[in-house]
């Protein structure tokens, strides 16, 4: 059996907002919503098969430093989703709100990427 990536768990300021906009923009799902680690608050949305956890702890959380994720051991470069349709999601991203850049064909696909309102950058692909 080979290993699969089941979730990916990330601070962010407002877990319901992002929650959300992923679910605008990818056609995601809350699967759970609770109490987390030390006081905190953790919503879970994705699909049935993976998730992405976002977490926010009790009190201000420092702000990402996007410049510095490349440079930094442990630093979260981007998360690559694949959709089947780029264009329309696409259009949904820039709906958000948010500008869409690095545009790039290559094989065996095409991509974007977009940074959202924590600065957190996500990879679109389509191998479509």
């Amino acid at each position: 059996m080979t290993a699969t990536l089941e979730h990916t768990n990330l601070t962010v300021s407002d877990p319901d907002a992002t929650a959300a906009m992923l679910g605008e923009v990818f056609g995601w799902a809350v699967r759970w919503r609770g109490p987390a680690l030390n006081g905190g608050l953790t919503v879970h949305v994705g699909s049935a098969d993976s998730y992405v956890a976002l977490y926010r702890p009790t009190g201000t959380p420092r702000p990402f430093d996007p410049a510095g994720s490349y440079t930094q051991v442990g630093g979260l470069n981007h998360l690559g989703i694949t959709v089947p349709d780029l264009d329309a999601v696409e259009k949904r991203v820039r709906a958000a709100g948010f500008t869409p850049v690095n545009h790039a064909d290559y094989e065996p696909g095409r991509r974007f990427y977009f940074r959202d309102h924590d600065g957190i950058e996500f990879e679109v692909v389509s191998y479509t």
